[in-house]
């Protein structure tokens, strides 16, 4: 792939997903939840951000069990992840606890009886700072035996078969260099070589596929 046939912008995935949804960009890595508010919605790419199991940075993370929430603060940050606990909440756990919305900075108000969810990054900085941590893909697959994505490359628009031929080969490049991405990324908190090469599942296979229309059908 050319570097000329594309302009890149980097952002958290809700706000992904509002450029879309606005026709401000063409193509995003965006929450699957947000293709139901797409106009015109075509998926892309042969790949994805999910997980067949655990993914250690889609949690929910709270000082007590389960059964003893109370509150759950909800990350403003992914409206994928957000669904999907509320689904979790209501059909797996089965819990009466009251959800809000969070607001940044709200992690230091997830104690005693709050848990809160958190994702990407900032989740893995909390892994040792609480007695109880429930990975939501985990807990998916649990529930439905499938695995999730959280994430797919999805345009608003039809897009020219040799772009999309060329954007796959582009993201297997990527995926072939993982171990130089890491290498040039070092980050103490959490192994990455685990975190790229068994959390996180990018290929969007029939097994995914499925995974994802039944989460969509849950919504």
């Amino acid at each position: 792939m050319m570097k000329d046939e594309v302009e890149l912008f980097i952002n958290y995935p809700a706000k992904i997903a509002a450029e879309l949804i606005n026709d401000e960009i063409d193509l995003g890595l965006v929450p699957v939840a947000a293709t139901l508010q797409l106009k015109e919605c075509h998926i892309v790419s042969d790949y994805c951000i999910g997980a067949t199991g655990d993914v250690a940075s889609v949690c929910l993370f709270s000082d007590v069990p389960l059964q003893n929430i109370k509150k759950i603060l909800l990350d403003y940050q992914s409206r994928t992840s957000v669904e999907l606990l509320k689904i979790l909440i209501k059909q797996h756990w089965k819990l009466n606890v009251i959800i809000e919305t969070a607001e940044e900075g709200y992690i230091s108000q997830i104690k005693d009886t709050t848990a809160g969810l958190i994702i990407w990054d900032r989740a893995l900085e909390q892994r040792e700072n609480f007695a109880y941590i429930y990975d939501l893909p985990g807990e998916w697959k649990e529930f439905t035996g499938m695995p999730f994505v959280f994430a797919a490359w999805v345009s608003n628009k039809e897009l020219p078969q040799a772009f999309i031929d060329s954007f796959n080969k582009a993201n297997q490049f990527g995926l072939d260099h993982l171990d130089k991405v890491i290498k040039a990324n070092p980050y103490a908190i959490y192994d990455l070589h685990k975190y790229y090469k068994e959390n996180i599942s990018y290929l969007l296979d029939n097994d995914k596929r499925k995974g994802l229309e039944t989460f969509l059908l849950k919504l």
